[in-house]
């Protein structure tokens, strides 16, 4: 499985300049996304504490923690989609390819589009047909050329996994897939803009069993042209899937490192009480 053929028309890739003002202090040769000492608050409360975290290119990397405990917030710093939250402040640094993503040179928009994001529970847009979903994000980025437009519904459709069940019926409502399907349809149309990152927060949390397989079986794949950073309750989800862990608590990054040596190994206590199951 390779990453879109089809390239989005030159305007959209207008990428801008990194400066010495934008560099991290932490050596990027080895990392697609850093994130140095991010802090989230909201009025005033800190949910998210001091957190520094390096994701390597072409890995998964799972976030774990109790409920509340900052995993999301963490993510969406990650999308710079505490933008739109009222009384949200996000200090430190986040860098994709060391520039840092809050500078005030960055337009969001283009961020976000570096960043692509897939939700908890499925949201396709219930007005819309499978074909128009993929491509709506395209589309609001200008591009017309019906040839472009197929192709890259055909990729993304495929590197989610769902091309096959849905080539003949590309018009049918989205709102007529089942569960499995709308998530994988949701993928695809993350993928459809070109990301470099992919967020997922509890992408299989509302699935059943068999959707859920198909849906790690995606990420699994996926990671082979993306940088993936999944939020999961599922600890041997994280295990299945990830190939570095995050355990979060009450804001705080208590460990990082290698999944197998975080499940196995933990230099934590906290850590180990949690994967063991004494709290959660």
């Amino acid at each position: 499985m390779t990453a879109l053929t089809s390239p989005i028309p030159v305007g959209m890739e207008s990428n801008p300049t990194a400066t010495p003002e934008h560099e991290s202090s932490v050596d990027v040769s080895k990392y697609k996304m850093i994130a140095e000492n991010v802090t989230v608050s909201y009025g005033g409360i800190d949910a998210v504490k001091n957190v520094t975290m390096k994701f390597k290119e072409n890995s998964v990397t799972a976030l774990i923690g109790p409920s509340g405990c900052g995993k999301t917030t963490f993510l969406r710093c990650l999308n710079r989609m505490h933008d739109m939250t009222k009384n949200a402040k996000v200090t430190g640094k986040v860098m994709l390819d060391n520039i840092d993503l809050y500078s005030k040179d960055i337009d969001p928009i283009y961020h976000r589009r570096k960043v692509g994001m897939v939700f908890q529970k499925p949201n396709p847009f219930p007005t819309m047909s499978v074909y128009d979903n993929v491509t709506s994000g395209l589309r609001l980025n200008g591009v017309k050329d019906k040839r472009i437009l197929d192709e890259i519904v055909e990729d993304s459709l495929k590197m989610a996994y769902l091309w096959d069940e849905v080539k003949n019926d590309l018009k049918k409502s989205a709102v007529e897939l089942s569960g499995g399907q709308q998530q994988r349809l949701c993928i695809a149309r993350a993928l459809a803009i070109q990301p470099e990152v992919l967020l997922m927060d509890e992408p299989a949390s509302a699935l059943d069993p068999i959707a859920t397989q198909k849906i790690e079986e995606t990420i699994t794949e996926l990671k082979k042209d993306y940088t993936i950073i999944i939020v999961t309750h599922n600890m041997q989800q994280a295990i299945r899937v990830s190939d570095y862990t995050g355990f979060m608590y009450i804001g705080d990054l208590i460990e990082f490192g290698e999944t197998k040596k975080l499940f196995t190994d933990p230099k934590e206590d906290l850590t180990a009480k949690y994967v063991q199951g004494h709290f959660g």
